[in-house]
């Protein structure tokens, strides 16, 4: 078996409109396509990440919650990188978004931060260097 990369990212939310605007307008995530399944109550949405990858974002109604715990057992976060931190941070608290203090992974010495969805889904935000294929469309 050989993988290629990570096709997509689905993320059930609980109010459509506010994640919608948060991953589309704060995130800056470009829509693909939008479609409302009358069968399910539920949209579902295609997010274009930098050219490349997906999110898929869904509304069904009433979702269970789900318990989000730092180390509970299953996915623990999403992490997007980003070429300044410091930059990306300043915009999000423009935002009105809520970003924990930049902190220095121990072992890359590369700054990171989290911040919530509206959800609470944790979003890593990682600062790497830009490389040439990062920007493909």
């Amino acid at each position: 078996m050989k993988l290629l990369s990570i096709h997509h990212i689905a993320i059930i939310c609980s109010d459509y409109e506010k994640s919608k605007d948060f991953y589309i307008r704060i995130l800056g995530f470009t829509p693909i396509r939008e479609v409302y399944r009358e069968e399910r109550d539920s949209y579902k949405l295609d997010l274009k990440v930098n050219g490349h990858y997906q999110i898929e974002l869904f509304s069904f109604p009433n979702p269970p919650a789900r318990p989000s715990y730092p180390e509970a057992a299953g996915l623990r976060h999403i992490a997007f990188a980003v070429e300044d931190i410091e930059e990306t941070v300043s915009y999000l608290k423009g935002q009105g978004v809520e970003v924990e203090p930049i902190r220095i992974d121990p072992f890359t010495r590369k700054k990171f931060t989290f911040l919530t969805d509206p959800d609470g889904l944790p979003i890593e935000i990682y600062e790497q260097e830009a490389k040439a294929d990062d920007y493909q469309t």
